[in-house]
């Protein structure tokens, strides 16, 4: 079994099913014979972002990591470690859900807004379940992209990844967000 998916960047195949995952860029964090993790790296949720926004008097996104857990908070942070509580994605990045030592890093100025991105739930998969998704073509791996995981992302971001893959991508790439209207 290969267990090469962490750190991997995974591009939704389009589908009919208008789900989360229709159109999505996922960044896997950990893969291993038990399963994977994942966060979806370009679904904003407006409703969280508003409630984020009230708390602390600055727009800040907030953005769907997935189906489960909604209710747990995840950060990707760029740069300097804020936390003792984290797991490296990169030797740039880092995840951590110690929301205490991040608010504080930023009530402090000792993290800038702009270096981390907040997530509300995560992407998983049981053993076996994201390589049997990936031989049924419902997601691309793509091996190497260099990507700011902390920069804002939107649907842009899946078509931009489709058409720098070329080929049959750049048809995905320029198809209607419903499928079924094509």
């Amino acid at each position: 079994m290969n267990y090469a998916y962490k750190g991997k960047i995974l591009i939704s195949t389009p589908d009919i099913s208008g789900d989360i995952f229709s159109r999505s860029v996922v960044l896997i964090i950990d893969h291993d014979e038990s399963g994977s993790f994942g966060l979806i790296l370009n679904k904003k949720n407006s409703k969280i972002s508003t409630r984020f926004k009230s708390l602390f008097e600055f727009k800040i996104d907030v953005y769907d990591g997935g189906p489960v857990e909604n209710d747990k908070v995840f950060f990707i942070i760029k740069g300097d470690k804020v936390t003792e509580d984290y797991s490296d994605i990169t030797n740039e990045f880092y995840l951590t859900e110690d929301v205490e030592n991040v608010i504080a890093s930023v009530l402090t100025n000792k993290l800038s807004v702009n270096d981390f991105k907040i997530f509300s739930g995560y992407s998983g998969w049981s053993a076996g379940q994201l390589e049997n998704e990936i031989s049924n073509k419902v997601w691309t791996v793509v091996d190497v992209y260099n990507l700011d995981y902390t920069l804002p992302n939107d649907q842009t971001l899946w078509k931009s990844i489709m058409q720098n893959l070329g080929g049959e991508f750049l048809l995905w790439a320029n198809s209607p967000e419903d499928i079924s209207m094509n």
